[in-house]
């Protein structure tokens, strides 16, 4: 990627582990969570992709936009995420991340699905009707963008985005 890229970087791309607090100087109250990102940086990650990839990830990219405008997408990291949560574990860890991110991998294409319904992952819950891809718990790894059911992925999007408020959400 880039090193200008991640210089535009407006968030964390993993949720910090508390070394990585001590390393970063981020402050949250200088960029809120969920805060609306200038376009100018998501459409530079995209522009700065290889060929190949960059029609997949914008494909993505435009569906997600229409199912969920009111995900504001924002760069983290080598990421695009839309929206923002925070969550707090039992332990007392807590964090920000985004509801929906979608990465391009050195094989893949990464879908990130953060939200839970009925207490299952929706990606998980909804593997069977993605299409030809790898599905983790909130994860969906695809290579082509013929592989992935593009009429599931705006009906989940949608879902995770109606959830977004509900707490209920799985980091």
């Amino acid at each position: 990627m880039d090193p200008k890229l991640v210089k535009l970087a407006r968030q964390p791309s993993l949720a910090p582990s508390e070394d990585d607090r001590q390393r970063t100087s981020r402050s949250p109250a200088a960029e809120p969570p969920g805060a609306p990102a200038t376009p100018e940086p998501v459409a530079a990650l995209l522009a700065a992709l290889p060929d190949d990839r960059r029609p997949i990830l914008q494909a993505v990219h435009d569906v997600i936009r229409t199912a969920a405008p009111t995900l504001h997408p924002a760069v983290w990291n080598t990421m695009i995420g839309y929206g923002s949560y925070h969550y707090r574990y039992a332990s007392g860890r807590e964090g920000d991340w985004f509801v929906v991110g979608l990465a391009n991998q050195k094989r893949y294409v990464s879908l990130y699905l953060c939200a839970t319904v009925d207490g299952g992952y929706l990606p998980e819950a909804n593997a069977q009707r993605l299409g030809k891809v790898s599905v983790g718990k909130s994860c969906i790894r695809f290579r082509r963008l013929a592989d992935l059911n593009l009429d599931v992925v705006a009906e989940l999007v949608r879902k995770a985005a109606d959830v977004g408020g509900a707490a209920e959400f799985a980091p």
